[in-house]
């Protein structure tokens, strides 16, 4: 589905890149579990070659021509917002007591 839009936009330089459509799986795999680039799995080659890849295209445009592209070629895109904030409590909304004592077990 991919490969034929891959193609037309990516940019075409004197050697293609080796394991195109590996490097490219690994970054929507990335994309898609919100994972960091050294999470990328092993069986999708290197994290650093996805990452090089994914930067040096955004860099030239190539994402959003594939992304102006593919609606054209009647491809629905979805999006999905995740949260992912990460908001810590305070000490005190433990059941810590005020003034900084901390409750202590009763005897038995």
């Amino acid at each position: 589905m991919w490969g034929p839009l891959i193609e037309e936009v990516r940019p075409h330089g004197k050697t293609p890149p080796k394991e195109l459509r590996r490097t490219i799986s690994a970054i929507f795999w990335r994309h898609q579990n919100g994972a960091k680039w050294r999470a990328i799995p092993a069986g999708l080659g290197p994290w650093w070659l996805a990452a090089q890849l994914f930067i040096r295209w955004s860099k030239m445009g190539v994402w959003e021509r594939l992304l102006d592209l593919a609606p054209r070629r009647g491809i629905a895109l979805g999006m999905t917002f995740i949260d992912g904030t990460n908001i810590r409590a305070h000490h005190k909304a433990a059941g810590a007591e005020k003034g900084g004592r901390q409750r202590r077990a009763r005897p038995a």
